[in-house]
C-alpha cells in the first residue's frame, strides 16, 4: 500500500507584512522668538537704507516724516491683528492660512499670490540695490567700469536662494546676525552726526523745507512710507517651524515692530539733515550717501556694509517667506500638488525656493527700482485689505472664550477700523503717482481669480485644509 504526500500549501502573507503608508515629511519646530524679530526686521530694515525717500520726492522732508508715523499706525494695527490670529493659526503661508480657515478659498487663493508678489518684488528690490550699491562703492575706490551691478544681482538670488533650500535655521540665524548689525549701523551713524549739537553736522536749519506740494504732499508721500515697514507680517511665515508660537510670534512681532519705529526716525532725522530734499527724494542708498557726505572714510565703510547687510536679510527673508507662501498653497492644491514638497534631508520646500529664482532674476536685470517697490506695495496693501476683515470675521465667528488664543489684542475693532482706512489712503495715494500700476494690478488679480474659480478650485479638499481642532463657528 502506498500513500501519496500533499503538497503543503503556502499561507497568505499576514496583513501586517504589508508595506507601511509612506511618512509625511514636515517642517522643523526650530525657531524661538530671535528668529521670529529677526524674519521680520530683517525683511524690513532695508527700507530704511533705500525706497523711504521717495516720499521725499513726492512731498517734502515734513510731509516724509507724516507719512512715516502714519504708515507706523497702518503696521502697528497689522502687528497686533497678525500676532492674535498666527498666534492661534499656527501654519505655514501666515495670512494665507489665516484667510482659508476664516474666509474661504477664493480670498485664500488671492491672499496667497498677494504674499508671494509681495515678497518677490521686495526680494528684486534688494537684488536691484545690492547691485547699485557695489557699484557706487566701486566708483567711489576709483574702480568704475571694472564692476558689472547685473552680475551682483544674479548672485544675490542664487546664493541666498542655495542658503534657504539647505535649512530654515542657518538661514534665520544669519538674519539675526546680520539684521543685528544693519540696525547697529543706523545708531552709529545717528550718534556720529553729533544730533546733540545743531549746525555741526547736521543743516535742518537750512535744508528742511515745509511742504513744497501743498498739504497734498503728505497724502502722496504716503505711497513710499510704507516702505519704512513692509514686510513685518512675513513674521507669519515662520508659525509652522516656530517651537513655541503662542509665545514667539506675538513677541517677536511686536518688538519687530518697536525696533523699525525708532530706526525709521532715526533714519529720517540724519538723512534730512546732510542733503538737499531734492535729491534725497531720488537717491538709491540714502544712507549711504549721507554716511559719504560726513567726509569720514571709516563711516562710509560701515554704512556701505550696513546697507548691504540690510539688503542681504531682506532678500534672505523674502524668500524664506515667498516660498513658505507658495508651498503652503501647493500642499493644499490651490497651486499644482508639485510645489508642496519637503526635501527629505534639509526639511525646506525646496521646489517652492527653487521656482522663483529665475523670476526674481528676469525682474531684477530688467525692471526699475521704484516700479518693483509699488509692485511690492501694492500686493502688500490688498493683503492688509483682508486682514482687517478677517479679525472682524475671527472674532464674530469664534468670540472670545471660545477657542484657546496664544495673544488678544486691545482695543478691537478700533486697529481693524484705522487698518481699512489707512489702506483706503494709501490706495489713492498710489494711484496718484502709479494710477497705471494699480490698475495693472487689479486687472492680473482678477484674471487669476477666475482662473482659479474655472480650473484649480475642483482640486481644493476643504475638509483637509481645515487644519485647526475648533468647533463650529458661531451661528453655525
Amino acid at each position: 500500500m502506498t500513500s501519496t504526500l500533499q503538497p503543503a500549501t503556502t499561507p497568505p502573507a499576514p496583513a501586517a507584512a504589508a508595506a507601511p503608508p509612506a511618512k509625511r515629511i514636515a517642517l522643523l519646530r526650530v525657531l524661538g522668538p530671535g528668529h521670529v524679530w529677526a524674519l521680520g526686521v530683517g525683511i524690513v530694515l532695508v527700507g530704511e537704507f533705500m525706497g523711504w525717500n521717495f516720499a521725499v520726492g513726492k512731498g517734502g522732508p515734513i510731509a516724509a516724516l507724516a507719512a512715516c508715523w502714519l504708515a507706523g499706525i497702518l503696521y502697528t494695527c497689522v502687528a497686533m491683528i497678525d500676532s492674535e490670529i498666527t498666534s492661534t493659526v499656527a501654519a505655514a503661508g501666515g495670512q494665507y492660512a489665516q484667510a482659508k480657515h476664516i474666509i474661504g478659498p477664493l480670498a485664500a487663493f488671492n491672499v496667497g499670490l498677494y504674499l508671494v508678489m509681495a515678497y518677490t518684488m521686495l526680494e528684486v528690490s534688494n537684488a536691484i540695490v545690492t547691485g547699485d550699491l557695489i557699484e557706487a562703492f566701486a566708483h567711489s575706490l576709483q574702480l568704475e567700469g571694472t564692476v558689472d551691478k547685473r552680475a551682483f544681482m544674479v548672485l544675490t538670488v542664487v546664493a541666498l536662494a542655495f542658503l534657504n533650500y539647505r535649512g530654515v535655521l542657518a538661514t534665520l540665524t544669519l538674519n539675526l546676525v546680520i539684521t543685528a548689525a544693519a540696525f547697529a549701523a543706523i545708531v552709529v551713524l545717528f550718534v556720529a552726526s553729533e544730533p546733540w549739537a545743531p549746525g555741526a553736522v547736521l543743516q535742518h536749519e537750512s535744508l528742511l523745507v515745509g511742504l513744497p506740494y501743498g498739504s497734498l504732499g503728505i497724502l502722496a508721500a504716503m505711497h513710499f512710507g510704507l516702505w519704512f515697514y513692509l514686510g513685518i507680517e512675513g513674521t507669519t511665515q515662520a508659525a509652522e517651524e516656530v517651537r513655541s508660537p503662542a509665545r514667539a510670534l506675538p513677541l517677536g512681532t511686536m518688538t519687530g515692530m518697536m525696533t523699525l519705529l525708532i530706526a525709521a526716525t532715526l533714519t529720517w532725522y540724519v538723512s534730512t539733515g546732510l542733503m538737499p530734499w531734492e535729491y534725497l527724494g531720488q537717491a538709491v542708498t540714502p544712507l549711504y550717501d549721507a554716511a559719504r557726505l560726513t567726509g569720514s572714510r571709516w563711516l562710509e565703510l560701515f554704512l556701505f556694509l550696513g546697507t548691504l547687510f540690510a539688503t542681504v536679510a531682506s532678500a534672505n527673508g523674502c524668500i524664506n517667506d515667498a516660498s513658505r507662501a507658495w508651498f503652503a498653497m501647493g500642499r493644499d492644491r490651490y497651486m499644482p500638488v508639485w510645489f508642496g514638497a519637503v526635501h527629505p534631508t534639509y526639511r525646506t520646500p525646496y521646489r517652492a525656493i527653487v521656482f522663483f529664482v529665475p523670476i526674481a532674476i528676469l525682474f531684477a536685470i530688467s525692471t526699475p527700482l521704484d516700479q518693483t517697490i509699488t509692485l511690492s506695495i501694492l500686493s502688500g496693501l490688498l493683503g492688509y485689505t483682508l486682514m482687517a476683515i478677517s479679525i472682524v470675521l475671527f472674532r464674530r465667528k469664534w468670540p472670545l472664550g471660545s477657542i484657546q488664543r496664544g495673544y488678544v489684542h486691545p482695543l478691537h475693532p478700533l486697529p481693524a477700523i484705522l487698518l481699512l482706512c489707512l489702506c483706503t489712503v494709501t490706495y489713492l495715494a498710489v494711484f496718484l503717482g502709479y494710477g497705471t500700476q494699480l490698475l495693472a494690478m487689479m486687472a492680473f488679480y482678477i484674471a487669476a481669480s477666475a482662473w482659479f474659480v474655472l480650473h484649480r478650485y475642483k482640486y481644493v479638499r476643504r475638509g483637509e485644509q481645515f487644519t485647526m481642532p475648533w468647533p463650529k463657528p458661531k451661528g453655525y
